[in-house]
């Protein structure tokens, strides 16, 4: 009779270990995807004024021609415009900052050396055309059709690029009335100088009404807007 077979000893399953990947544990927090035109200088000042480290926010360009295209694709989470745009499918912050009025002119300009001019002197010169898909009702806050005293803005030039813009300003007497910010991003033969009698632009952020930004998109609206009651 042989002799009985001997069960083998099972061998131990090494207990599962249950590690957090990096996502989860270790993970910086989410940015948020923040729309600027032209330069990020003045968004760069919110978000300190707000209390967020300048790596919690990604600047995500956009053009004045199509102003609210990049929001709706969805490659933004928030953007900055100056006036309400009155657009039926965005939503806007309170204000969460100003931006002085300038006017943009090339360094051989009359005006380029000039500490601060008034708008009635700015009407003396030709400036830009309300771009693509830009609000009119915008624009004409931008660049007003007429100055406080009745002379009219001829808007007789194409608006497309900050590039073309610079171009067309270095090689002729073109003005734009913009915005002080931009300083930080013209380059050196176009100058900035202020409007003293035009008033700032209140700034806000806009974003999609369809859904509700994410919480840490929310969360940065709300210390801007705070910040700026202050």
């Amino acid at each position: 009779m042989p002799a009985p077979t001997a069960t083998p000893t099972p061998t131990p399953t090494p207990a599962r270990t249950h590690t957090r990947t990096p996502a989860r544990a270790g993970a910086a927090p989410r940015t948020v995807r923040l729309g600027v035109h032209g330069s990020t200088h003045l968004a760069s000042r919110l978000v300190a004024a707000a209390g967020h480290a300048p790596g919690s926010v990604e600047y995500v360009p956009y053009e004045v021609t199509e102003p609210f295209a990049p929001l709706r694709a969805g490659s933004m989470d928030i953007m900055i415009v100056k006036y309400d745009p009155l657009e039926p499918d965005l939503a806007v912050s309170e204000p969460v900052g100003f931006d002085g009025r300038a006017v943009l002119v090339g360094s051989h300009h009359p005006l380029a050396g000039r500490a601060s001019v008034s708008v009635e002197e700015v009407a003396e010169y030709g400036g830009f055309r309300c771009p693509g898909e830009f609000p009119g009702h915008v624009w004409d806050l931008v660049v007003p059709p007429r100055t406080p005293l009745g002379r009219p803005i001829r808007r007789i030039h194409a608006m497309t690029t900050l590039t073309a813009m610079a171009e067309l300003l270095r090689s002729t007497y073109a003005i734009h009335l913009s915005f002080q910010s931009l300083d930080a991003v013209v380059p050196p033969d176009v100058k900035v100088v202020p409007v003293h009698d035009l008033p700032p632009s209140p700034v806000a952020f806009a974003w999609l009404r369809g859904g509700k930004p994410p919480e840490h998109v929310r969360r940065f609206v709300a210390d801007s807007e705070r910040a700026a009651r202050r």
